[in-house]
């Protein structure tokens, strides 16, 4: 769990980097928890980022993790599939573009990954129950440096990684195919 916050223990999902390439692996070395918020762009990932090869929801995700928001929005609205709209609402939420995020939520429709948050956030202390509801949540609690902010910061952590290993996933099988 990034910065030491939480033992990996007690994490809910086996979020390995070294699954998804050295290249990948080299990037997520240092772990973080990014803000609710929009952040400020990590400088020092942005060459090896704009050098990756990977399919296009990854590389949305990838510079959504280190707070590149102009980048990742350019290529999920690019993506004309669940996963492109999943990722752009997770962006416009972290805007914060609260009405935006959930316009782009009710693109997405059922999701597995949104099926494993709600089983899996519970483990966080959170009750997942929709993406809408947890953008409010996120609205409610950001900048307040509150316990549940914290948790919010993980809840989206933990969303991030489950959809990121999801589009992974379905990239391998679509090549495999």
């Amino acid at each position: 769990m990034p910065g030491g916050d939480r033992p990996a223990m007690d994490w809910p999902f086996l979020f390995d980097p070294e699954h998804y390439g050295p290249e990948v692996a080299e990037l997520l070395r240092e772990e973080r928890l990014p803000e609710l918020g929009p952040g400020q762009p990590v400088l020092a990932r942005q060459p090896s980022l704009a050098r990756l090869q990977l399919p296009p929801p990854c590389l949305a995700g990838l510079w959504l993790y280190f707070d590149f928001l102009e980048q990742s929005h350019q290529i999920s609205q690019s993506l004309p599939t669940a996963e492109g709209s999943f990722w752009h609402a997770i962006l416009h939420r972290r805007e914060p573009d609260a009405w935006n995020s959930k316009y782009w939520w009710r693109r997405v429709g059922a999701h597995p990954v949104l099926e494993q948050l709600q089983r899996l956030a519970p483990r966080l202390g959170y009750r997942f129950t929709s993406p809408e509801a947890f953008v409010d949540f996120c609205e409610a609690v950001r900048g307040t440096g509150s316990d549940q902010e914290l948790l919010a910061r993980r809840v989206q952590l933990l969303e991030w990684q489950l959809l990121f290993d999801h589009c992974y996933r379905q990239a391998q099988n679509t090549a495999a195919r």
